[in-house]
């Protein structure tokens, strides 16, 4: 685990926001513990991220105390911005960080950091979600961190486990290549930062770890909970944008042939296409209060679901299904305006029964009953979209087996 070129081996970055009251045992067990137990070198680095307590003069006071100890002082507050400001600056190979209640068992830290410090990997995390891994934690806790990591992994396409564990190493070459593209400075950094790494084909090394829940925290669940949603929403739209370059992380550092990822799961899907049907809802009821003055009910509705059902295919074809590239891009366009038709004969049917019954309905009325022909209309989408339009095409050999996989196996597809 000792680097052969002699310097920096490690630093462990903690983040700290007005801990006085645990801050100098934690630190002091922390060094005590790397003195014993770590082969390789070492650092420690407090990031002091705006506290308005103590914490700034316990901490000045452990750096010039005990060796391979650092201060770092920031003004603004985030965990995700104190990770990146410090290992941004840091010259180790290895960069880690620990949560200042140090609820992981520090027996951990060996096994976390050796397969990054041998090359074997790029990322490594702790996870309390491993069938060996020792938990004690309250049931709402652990019931949201669950509920978390599962829609994480069923709507991002992701295979990690524990996102959130205050307990994560990465390469210094990897964190420098990923950390322009991660946007949040907050909880959900580490998040965000490990879906980048995945989709990139970096290879993510877990362990499980023993974890003890600090009845002290002072993490806001709900609004945590609410940032990491949205979060997940950004980062999606980053993913279908390609705003975010995967294929040159790849290129440079990626473990594995690039390929489209796989199409995600029946939930997945479910999911997805709710986000998608939530914002094109909204867009459409905007587009036909717009158009409904200039052109009538029956033309602005038209229009409006014209306009959304072009944008709609085109992110459920990518962000839904999973299907990139040019080929069977216009017919599935077509496909989806021929869904279109069907949608808009749904709805126009709709106002139809409306004006029967009331001929001077307002706005309002129309905009009610197309919302509620719309609810069907969308499910009528999402059925015709997975079965026919979107539907997963695989050519079988006579065995049964995928015909692509029997080729590879046969040395015929690289």
């Amino acid at each position: 685990m000792t680097p052969s070129y002699g310097g920096l081996a490690l630093e462990i970055v903690v983040p700290v926001f007005n801990e006085e009251a645990v801050l100098d045992n934690s630190i002091r067990r922390l060094a005590e513990y790397l003195t014993h137990e770590m082969p390789s070198t070492w650092k420690i680095t407090i990031a002091d991220n705006a506290s308005t307590d103590r914490t700034p003069l316990i901490a000045a006071r452990l750096s010039e105390l005990l060796p391979n100890v650092e201060y770092r002082r920031l003004e603004v507050k985030g965990r995700g911005f104190a990770l990146r400001n410090a290992w941004s600056a840091s010259d180790a190979k290895v960069l880690a960080y620990l949560d200042v209640d140090l609820s992981t068992d520090l027996a951990a830290l060996p096994p976390l950091v050796a397969p990054l410090l041998s090359g074997h990997s790029d990322i490594s995390i702790g996870t309390r979600l491993g069938q060996s891994s020792r938990v004690s934690r309250g049931p709402k806790r652990e019931f949201i961190s669950r509920s978390y990591n599962f829609l994480l992994r069923r709507t991002m396409q992701v295979r990690f486990s524990d996102a959130q564990c205050g307990f994560k190493a990465i390469r210094a070459d990897v964190a420098r290549r990923l950390l322009p593209h991660v946007e949040d400075n907050g909880w959900f950094f580490d998040t965000e930062l490990l879906i980048i790494a995945e989709r990139s084909g970096l290879r993510i090394h877990e362990i499980p770890v023993d974890w003890i829940d600090d009845p002290d925290s002072r993490v806001n669940i709900k609004q945590t909970a609410l940032d990491d949603l949205r979060g997940m929403v950004r980062v999606a739209g980053s993913l279908v944008k390609g705003s975010i370059p995967v294929a040159a992380i790849y290129a440079e550092l990626g473990r594995r042939p690039i390929a489209a990822p796989g199409r995600p799961s029946f939930f997945g899907q479910v999911i997805r296409f709710g986000l998608v049907g939530a914002l094109s809802t909204l867009a459409f009821a905007l587009l036909y209060l717009v158009l409904q003055g200039p052109f009538g009910a029956q033309q602005a509705n038209f229009l409006a679901l014209l306009l959304t059902a072009v944008g709609n295919t085109a992110a459920n074809r990518r962000f839904t299904f999973g299907i990139s590239g040019p080929a069977k891009l216009f017919t599935q366009q077509f496909q989806g305006l021929v869904v279109f038709l069907l949608a808009w004969g749904i709805t126009s049917a709709s106002l139809m029964v409306l004006h029967s019954v009331n001929l001077d309905a307002a706005p309002g009325a129309e905009l009610l009953t197309l919302t509620s022909a719309n609810v069907f209309a969308t499910l009528m989408r999402f059925v015709l979209l997975r079965l026919w339009v979107f539907r997963e095409r695989r050519n079988f050999s006579r065995s049964g087996i995928p015909l692509t996989a029997a080729l590879t196996s046969a040395g015929r597809v690289s």
